[in-house]
């Protein structure tokens, strides 16, 4: 598979099924978010690796993400019923995990720059 589609830019992406959009349109900075967040988590799991720290549940997370984004970029597409499912429960498991976490960390009294450190 290439990595250029040769269909010229004019401002417009296509997206899965053939559809074309502006490449302004929130569907697309929607899903663009969702590949940036996936990205990071790709980073963050191989920070992890060497430190013996399962990585199994951010991998589930990942799985997620690339779900919600495949159905981001999907419009009115006769394949959508193929995409993968997220399941209800799949969403209250990562709610769960969300409020476990945010349990255990220390209450912010201001906001965190990123950047300084891994």
């Amino acid at each position: 598979m290439k990595i250029y589609t040769k269909t010229g830019d004019k401002g417009q992406t296509g997206l899965f099924g053939g559809s074309r959009v502006s490449k302004a349109d929130l569907r697309v900075e929607a899903y663009g978010t969702v590949d940036e967040l996936n990205s990071v988590l790709s980073v963050v799991i191989e920070h992890l690796k060497p430190l013996n720290i399962d990585v199994e549940r951010l991998l589930e997370v990942q799985n997620m993400l690339f779900c919600i984004g495949s159905h981001l970029a999907s419009l009115d597409n006769p394949k959508a019923e193929f995409l993968p499912k997220l399941s209800p429960e799949s969403v209250e498991k990562l709610e769960e995990d969300m409020d476990v976490f945010n349990a255990e960390l220390t209450p912010l009294k201001s906001f965190t720059l990123p950047g300084g450190s891994l």
